[in-house]
């Protein structure tokens, strides 16, 4: 039985929006008391409704500027920022156009799976487009504690880059802006790689070909894992191949299709299975189930290249089935 994590209902106090694409949320209790604390990196799941009539949850980082240790201990209000996606689901369009100040949102209380570590050594900050949101928090609890922080932050245009002003005014010369449109191409991931020091740690946030790209060459450059920490800010899209197939149930003998546009977990869902889940984006490991047969094909962040070969475990919240059919011992 998947636990339930406890929800919370907040007012908009403020809807605001930074630019065409992008829009911030300030949300608090009716009451204006105490919220639940957390820390920098963590992120609120918000209901929406999709233009189906059914609801969801969407995943946003919170937003803190404040060098005051009360603004994430016991904060008043949290703020997000959200994305408008033209082409997702409908979770940002909801967000964007139906969200008003005034109006209540049900959300679940912060959870933290893109922890700030300790230790010594400086921080280098990776962002890529709106991924920047868990990063600016980061930036700020680096600067009050007086520790080496470093952010690049890359975008396609200036005019689309959110908290720019805040993040020039907190780390200064210690930001590096790269807008894709000024600079005549993408973000150079390698030259980054290449300028940091060996007992800085590393965090990225962004769409999954800027992660990709950083994972490969972090590897190529014989880097241990504990220097990477990253959050991925897109969910998975249908790729090119992608078709439908057959998952079996072993454990009850349950069958069902899995269409080309569809996951293995949210098909068990639908069909009133309770599986296992957190961040249906393959990075938290929550949904790892063993399979008996069939060959997977491996999309996650979380199993070894060792596991993935081995092929008898996969995240069913994002791989897929190479073939016709999976079984699945669950």
């Amino acid at each position: 039985m998947t636990a339930q994590p406890m929800t919370l209902q907040l007012r908009v106090a403020e809807a605001r929006e930074l630019n065409p694409l992008i829009k911030t949320f300030r949300l608090r209790s009716a009451d204006g008391g105490v919220l639940p604390g957390f820390a920098a990196g963590a992120h609120i799941r918000v209901r929406v409704e999709l233009p189906d009539g059914s609801a969801d949850w969407r995943h946003y980082s919170l937003i803190n500027f404040s060098a005051d240790a009360k603004a994430t201990e016991a904060p008043t209000d949290y703020v997000i920022a959200v994305r408008k996606e033209a082409e997702g689901r409908g979770g940002s369009r909801f967000m964007h156009e139906r969200l008003r100040e005034g109006d209540t949102v049900t959300i679940e209380v912060p959870k933290n799976d893109f922890p700030l570590h300790t230790g010594p050594g400086g921080t280098v900050l990776l962002a890529g487009g709106i991924g920047v949101t868990p990063l600016a928090s980061m930036a700020t609890r680096r600067r009050a504690e007086g520790l080496p922080v470093r952010m690049h932050y890359a975008g396609r245009s200036r005019e689309l880059m959110a908290f720019v002003p805040e993040l020039q005014a907190l780390l200064g010369d210690d930001l590096r802006l790269h807008a894709d449109v000024e600079q005549g191409g993408p973000f150079d991931i390698g030259a980054m790689l290449d300028g940091i020091p060996a007992g800085d740690r590393l965090y990225v946030c962004g769409p999954k070909l800027m992660l990709d790209a950083v994972l490969a060459q972090t590897q190529a450059r014989g880097w241990t894992h504990d220097r990477v920490h990253f959050e991925l800010f897109t969910t998975p899209v249908v790729e090119e191949g992608d078709h439908a197939f057959e998952v079996e149930l072993a454990q009850s003998g349950q069958r069902f299709t899995v269409p080309a546009d569809q996951s293995i977990l949210d098909c068990l869902i639908e069909h009133g299975c309770d599986p296992m889940f957190d961040c249906k984006r393959g990075e938290c490991g929550v949904c790892a189930t063993p399979v008996m047969e069939g060959e997977i094909d491996h999309r996650d962040y979380v199993l070894t290249a060792r596991e993935k070969a081995e092929g008898n475990v996969m995240q069913i919240c994002i791989s897929r089935a190479k073939g016709q059919r999976l079984v699945l011992d669950i």
